[in-house]
């Protein structure tokens, strides 16, 4: 396995986005020993006051400071650059959007696909950079089409599913030294360097989600979310009173607050009547994965009746599917029947460790006994 970048020529810039954590600042390093022209650029995504202090999150005001402390010890140009407002409109406000809506939103997805490879690159072209490289766990292969995107050698750090709305010309200009390397072998490359992040843990909230609670956040964006409603089993019957369907998310079983003496799982959320309907584990069963957004990575490969895989969640095992394709809207239609599709979740495409696109799971999920 090699982190080496081979289709750049040593000497070129390369901008870094450092984050502050264990696996940008290995990536820099690396970069640096292979006498690339480093540039780290950190982004400052919310208020820097109150992200200080906050633990288990990205970007936070420790976080620039662990990267500028890095960029001092390689000896590299650090740049801080605020896109707060961007970082705003474009990931938390569509968050909020979506909770509202009755989805299960994933703002990582959103802030790799504009805030981080949209401007971000921008700003690296700007810098007269060649490649924008960053931390992330996934390769980066060159096909008989071209560039192609492919899951991490490390399937416990595959970070594939968060980046299936890369667009083709991005991912020209990105390069992920990370794919092919263990975790722990990132850890040691940092401790190697003698970075002070190399035994940093891993972020694990939303940066912008203090205590996961994301409710609260949607609550204070979004003040008519959480409307009262109710809580209705799908054979009809009102079965309780909710305090707003922010709270629930499809598949959700712990904390209805209510029973029939079986267990029971929010199936769907009506935003429109502010109902949230339940019902027992078969009710939640689909076959058919409605998508809208798709963002297509596999030229020449889009015809339809495809045979692939899928994955549903980003922690969901990967499910063989049929892939029909019209458009930026799709249909995938399951091998077997899944538990807890959620919309506003991604259904992410691949054929091997190859990632061959995604959308967005559409409200309308079609729904089919098992």
């Amino acid at each position: 396995m090699s982190a080496r970048i081979d289709d750049l020529p040593v000497g070129a810039r390369i901008v870094v986005a450092m984050s502050g954590g264990v696996d940008s600042s290995a990536t820099a390093a690396l970069l640096v020993e292979q006498g690339y022209d480093v540039v780290g650029v950190t982004l400052q995504l919310y208020d820097h006051g109150a992200a200080v202090g906050r633990k288990g999150a990205c970007c936070a005001g420790q976080d620039i400071d662990d990267a500028r402390r890095v960029a001092e010890r390689l000896g590299i140009a650090h740049y801080v650059l605020d896109y707060e407002q961007r970082f705003k409109a474009d990931v938390m406000e569509s968050f909020a959007d979506a909770y509202a809506q009755g989805e299960t939103p994933i703002p990582c997805v959103e802030c790799n696909r504009t805030v981080k490879f949209r401007d971000l690159v921008t700003t690296a072209r700007d810098l007269g950079a060649a490649a924008l490289a960053t931390g992330h766990y996934v390769r980066r292969v060159i096909g008989p089409g071209g560039v192609e995107l492919h899951r991490a050698a490390d399937a416990t750090r595959d970070q594939s599913y968060f980046l299936f709305a890369t667009t083709r010309s991005q991912l020209d200009f990105l390069r992920f030294p990370l794919g092919g390397l263990p975790k722990g072998e990132t850890r040691a490359i940092a401790a190697r360097f003698g970075l002070a992040v190399a035994a940093k843990p891993d972020s694990q909230d939303i940066c912008f989600v203090p205590n996961g609670s994301y409710a609260r956040v949607v609550e204070k964006l979004r003040p008519g979310a959480a409307e009262p409603g109710d809580i209705v089993h799908v054979g009809g019957a009102v079965l309780g009173r909710h305090n707003g369907i922010i709270h629930y998310t499809i598949g959700q079983r712990r904390g209805l607050g209510v029973g029939t003496g079986e267990p029971l799982y929010v199936v769907r959320l009506e935003p429109g009547t502010r109902r949230v309907v339940v019902g027992p584990r078969e009710a939640l069963a689909r076959r058919q994965v409605t998508l809208r957004q798709v963002n297509w990575l596999a030229e020449g490969l889009r015809g339809d009746g495809l045979e692939v895989e899928v994955r549903l969640r980003s922690t969901s095992r990967l499910l063989p599917a049929t892939l029909y394709l019209n458009g930026g809207r799709g249909m995938a239609v399951l091998h077997e029947p899944e538990y807890g599709v959620a919309p506003g979740q991604a259904c992410v495409v691949y054929r091997g460790a190859r990632v061959m696109g995604g959308g967005w799971i559409a409200a309308e999920v079609h729904r089919e006994a098992a």
